[in-house]
């Protein structure tokens, strides 16, 4: 009876290892067959399209209003120290810093990662999956691979995407609606954002990148061995976890990453 608990525990242990190394087999093995010839460029200019330019207007509109947030802010917390001056360098660091990278990466989470989870699960539980593998064909090389390259490609040209705008949703409500000095509001992002702010923030995209494609890839491919749904019920699992689990690695790693930059 007492022994029942840490039976649990031990197995919930296991699990987790054996998960963790199942997924980092599997992520090491998409990353290498980027690189096997023959290189597939159609199918990653394909993702390219699909993460890229069709997560642009949601990244576009979440940095605009994001950036006028961060004006109105802001604003209002310096004013109390006679340092409204400071606007422009507050809205742009912590758009370069941290909340470029982390709110880019967890709006292409919601729109293709999941996606991404579903059209992978869909093929394992109808057998397309087993059918590549029956034509010699690696199902990882020809269904992953070209996610993660076409993730490593778009998500720091979203990021960048994200801060721009962001820092004009800034300036909309700093200088526009508030009376902010313009000149006074770009001189101090000219002064403050150092080149390591923005290799920082590039850096963190193309891990979150890896992040994300492999993640969301990984619950799509082993979504039959899942214990607690078959079928669609599985997908719909796989998606969620996906979801949950990127997100959670996204902050995770963020921090680390901080904390090595800082």
């Amino acid at each position: 009876m007492l022994t029942a608990p840490i039976a649990w525990l031990g197995r919930q242990g296991l699990s987790f290892v054996t998960e963790s190394g199942r997924y980092v087999c599997f992520s090491v093995r998409a990353c290498a067959a980027m690189f096997r010839l023959p290189l597939q460029f159609v199918r990653s200019t394909e993702q390219v399209y699909f993460v890229g330019v069709r997560s642009m207007s949601v990244i576009l509109l979440i940095g605009l209003f994001t950036g006028m947030v961060l004006g109105l802010q802001g604003y209002y917390a310096l004013v109390k120290f006679g340092s409204e001056g400071m606007l422009g360098a507050a809205v742009a660091l912590s758009l370069i810093r941290e909340l470029g990278p982390v709110l880019t990466a967890i709006m292409v989470i919601g729109r293709a990662g999941s996606a991404m989870t579903a059209e992978i699960g869909v093929m394992r539980i109808s057998e397309q999956i087993d059918a590549l593998d029956t034509m010699d064909i690696d199902p990882v090389r020809y269904l992953v691979s070209p996610k993660v390259a076409g993730s490593i490609l778009c998500f720091p040209l979203l990021t960048a995407f994200f801060d721009v705008v962001g820092i004009i949703g800034g300036y909309l409500t700093g200088v526009v609606l508030l009376g902010v000095n313009s000149g006074v509001y770009w001189y101090r992002i000219q002064s403050a954002v150092e080149l390591r702010d923005v290799s920082g923030g590039f850096v963190k995209s193309l891990i979150f990148a890896l992040i994300v494609a492999t993640m969301c890839s990984y619950q799509g491919y082993y979504t039959h061995l899942r214990s607690r749904g078959f079928g669609a019920v599985g997908v719909s699992l796989s998606t969620t976890t996906a979801v949950v689990i990127s997100c959670v690695m996204v902050l995770v790693s963020d921090y680390v990453i901080t904390t090595f930059f800082m």
